[in-house]
């Protein structure tokens, strides 16, 4: 189901029951995570790392990391197909090869990959689902870790594997680890676009929920202020 046809069923459920639509549609909390038992210490400098993932709408996932402290920027785009195919209503297709993506531009001294990672699995997303997230269908709303070097492919790879065998979550994940090669910057309306529009209502079901479990969890790394504002 795409956003439209989400937001089309939610308008005529209200029109039709008089209710606005919870918060969350359930209201349970985040997973509780393990650390990643392989990580990278904190760098003793200040300085600048990316990270590139998806989990589904990129609005949700950039959300989140916007709030988290050591990150100095998040943004919504593509990454896994050409340049020529990055845009919404090409991407939407399912057909492009990209993902809609989050590139996360974070400080190394004051948050690590493996930290990220576990608000990425634990919060930002479900990564047991397969070519989708919640309500979105299609291969461009999979679950992705484009690494950048090594050491990224490592701690990515290690984190998986720790938290298959511990039973983490209910069914297998489904996160695939790739090799980084392009980030695409989407549309302007897109950016932000969950602070802009917090009572759009596929954000106040599908979205907040995500920053509240973000701060409830993550105490130590959630901030009010959204990076790079």
């Amino acid at each position: 189901m795409s956003k439209f046809r989400w937001f089309v069923i939610s308008v005529l459920l209200i029109t039709l029951t008089g209710y606005l639509l919870p918060l969350s549609a359930s209201d349970k909390s985040a997973l509780a995570l393990p650390n990643p038992a392989a990580d990278e210490p904190l760098a003793a400098k200040s300085g600048q790392e990316t990270l590139v993932i998806a989990g589904g709408c990129f609005w949700g996932v950039q959300a989140v990391f916007q709030h988290v402290k050591g990150v100095i920027s998040a943004t919504s785009g593509y990454s896994g197909g050409a340049s020529n195919t990055a845009e919404y209503e090409v991407v939407s297709t399912g057909r492009t090869g990209h993902a809609e993506s989050v590139k996360i531009v974070y400080d190394p001294s004051k948050i690590t990959s493996g930290q990220l990672l576990k608000v990425f699995f634990s919060v930002a997303h479900d990564p047991t689902q397969l070519n989708r997230q919640g309500p979105d269908e299609g291969t461009q709303y999979r679950s992705v870790i484009f690494y950048g070097n090594d050491e990224q492919k490592r701690i990515a790879q290690a984190y998986i594997a720790q938290l298959d065998q511990a039973k983490a979550f209910p069914r297998p994940i489904v996160t695939q680890v790739v090799a980084f090669k392009a980030f695409y910057p989407a549309e302007a309306y897109h950016q932000n676009y969950a602070t802009l529009h917090p009572d759009n209502l596929y954000i106040r079901y599908n979205d907040l929920p995500k920053v509240a479990h973000l701060q409830e969890q993550f105490p130590n790394l959630y901030q009010a202020n959204i990076a790079g504002h």
